[in-house]
């Protein structure tokens, strides 16, 4: 099942993936249940708003990015068991319906945990771009990693 073990992980290394397509329908769902903003939800008072249409919620550009992480992971064999949290989230852009969202993600940092021998922990940043290469959201997050063969 896992492929890619915390000794695989290099620090420095980057990969781009992912290609998530942004519509309406879900920018307004998301916003009905989980960020009721008129701007998420209405697309004639996003017209007037400082965002200048219908965009998404940024919880809801962290779930498609995390969509695209995990969907990444299971593809790779990456031996993620979890996060112990982030360390920041930017938005930086709005993010529209039609938009095409990737990720590019480095690793940062790594050390082997303290307290469970067959884990380490890794550090990395994830860049979310749209269609035209802009970022939309930065986020710098952690993540717990199986260790080969323990």
């Amino acid at each position: 099942m896992f492929k890619i073990f915390y000794e695989d992980l290099v620090v420095g290394q980057k990969e781009a993936f992912g290609a998530y397509e942004v519509t309406k329908e879900e920018v307004i769902d998301f916003a009905s249940k989980y960020d009721p903003q008129p701007f998420h939800l209405d697309e004639d008072f996003a017209k007037q708003s400082v965002f200048g249409a219908l965009c998404a919620s940024g919880w809801h550009t962290s779930a498609m990015m995390m969509r695209m992480m995990v969907d990444h992971m299971m593809e790779t064999g990456f031996a993620g068991l979890g996060s112990p949290g982030i360390d920041g989230i930017e938005w930086k852009k709005p993010v529209f319906p039609g938009d095409v969202l990737s990720l590019e993600s480095e690793v940062t940092d790594k050390r082997e945990s303290q307290s469970r021998p067959n884990l380490g922990l890794a550090k990395s940043t994830y860049h979310v771009k749209n269609q035209k290469g802009e970022v939309v959201m930065i986020m710098r997050g952690n993540v717990m990693v199986a260790k080969r063969g323990k």
